[in-house]
């Protein structure tokens, strides 16, 4: 850094998320990141003030000086960003009021240049938190209708206990097309885990429709079987309604479920969704894969056949896993796909805390075998059979891993 005609400004302005009193670091930044991110302005001041005293009168260090704000302004508050601002200019006032070598030119222009950079710092600083102000509408927006389309389903439901996770692929993104829905009838305890094909708010209407649709027919229908029917039956309703590509390819995975009360059976009606796991309370695995593959909910035009459910065995303590296909075909950096069956078998996860260890557990492993990027959204929902004589307040252990 020395000194002449053309002083350069450094500085690299990053994307991050302020509050008014909480300076956080970029989205997605690690906790030791996000520190060496809050200290770095400081950490510029203090090495400018060292470089330029220690060094002869021809070098400067004004581009230490004029990064500080602008490294701040995206992640401090406003008044830190001013504070960093002042803490610069007068970093360069002290050094030229002790040189007695410096001339007056070169004073003012590095006094101007820092100046001038720090009032630049503070218009950037209220662009950016207007920016996040904008997003954190959207995110409470994304939030509301997500609860609205996707509510959480209660921890116990019919005398079972539940737990569901949405991830989704995309940033800041709360719902996609991918669905689950818990309904406690006549009939039993009934659910979906599904998958709409499509991405954005095209996805999103038609996950309702889904949803509105089973909640009625859940309720309604005598069977399982009708149920599907039903669906069926709305999304053909719904593919009328929509032009294009839409009309001619829309369908949906899905894979219902009934748990009838006081039974030890589950039945299942697969409609082209990759099939759930029943995890029992010995670590034991079993796939249930579809005795008769059917193709997915929407696509009756290529063919009609009766709908027929299979029937498992859910012993007390057992876990069953519903899921996307966000979860079985995650990818590493290798292209190798993340294996649920093979990555879950001899694991136990005990107690009530069961469903909501065991999908902890897997949105951890997919993050880390994806290295943070997934690339498509993933929905999971677990299902926990109590065991007898279980008191509804007991609360299990975390759930553990016969490897870990």
């Amino acid at each position: 850094m020395q000194r002449g005609d053309g002083r350069g400004v450094g500085g690299r302005q990053a994307v991050g998320q302020r509050g008014e009193a909480d300076e956080r670091g970029a989205g997605g930044a690690t906790g030791p990141e996000r520190a060496f991110v809050r200290v770095l302005p400081l950490l510029l001041l203090v090495v400018g003030v060292v470089y330029d005293a220690s060094t002869p009168s021809e070098f400067t260090a004004s581009p230490l000086f004029t990064a500080a704000p602008l490294i701040a302004a995206p992640f401090y508050s406003r008044l830190s960003t001013v504070l960093t601002g002042v803490a610069a200019t007068a970093a360069v006032l002290f050094l030229h009021y002790g040189s007695t070598i410096s001339s007056q030119v070169e004073a003012v222009t590095e006094v101007v240049t820092v100046v001038t950079v720090a009032a630049l710092a503070i218009v950037i600083n209220r662009v950016v938190r207007r920016s996040n102000d904008r997003l954190a509408i959207a995110r409470s927006i994304s939030e509301a209708t997500q609860r609205a389309v996707l509510p959480e389903p209660d921890p116990r439901i019919g005398g079972l206990d539940f737990a569901a996770r949405y991830e989704a692929a995309q940033a800041d993104a709360f719902i996609g097309g991918d669905l689950y829905a818990v309904q406690d009838t006549p009939h039993g305890v009934r659910l979906i885990v599904g998958d709409v094909r499509g991405k954005g708010m095209g996805a999103v209407a038609a996950v309702a429709v889904v949803i509105g649709a089973f909640r009625e027919a859940a309720e309604q229908e005598a069977t399982l079987e009708a149920v599907a029917q039903r669906l069926e039956r709305a999304l053909a309703r719904e593919g009328t309604r929509r032009d294009g590509l839409d009309a001619f390819e829309g369908f949906t995975t899905a894979v219902l479920a009934e748990i009838r009360h006081g039974e030890g059976a589950v039945r299942l009606v697969n409609r082209g969704h990759p099939p759930p796991l029943l995890l029992r309370g010995d670590g034991r695995l079993c796939v249930l894969s579809a005795s008769e593959p059917a193709l997915p909910l929407g696509m009756g035009d290529l063919g009609a056949w009766p709908d027929r459910a299979d029937e498992t065995e859910l012993p007390p303590g057992a876990l069953l896993l519903f899921y996307t296909d966000g979860l079985s075909e995650a990818r590493n950096a290798a292209g190798e796909f993340y294996d649920p069956a093979a990555r879950l078998g001899g694991r136990i996860f005990p107690g009530r805390s069961g469903p909501h260890a065991l999908l902890a557990a897997l949105a951890g492993e997919v993050r880390r075998h994806t290295g943070g990027g997934m690339t498509d959204d993933m929905a999971l929902l677990a299902v926990r059979r109590p065991t007898a004589g279980e008191p509804d307040g007991t609360t299990g252990a975390p759930g553990v891993t016969a490897g870990d």
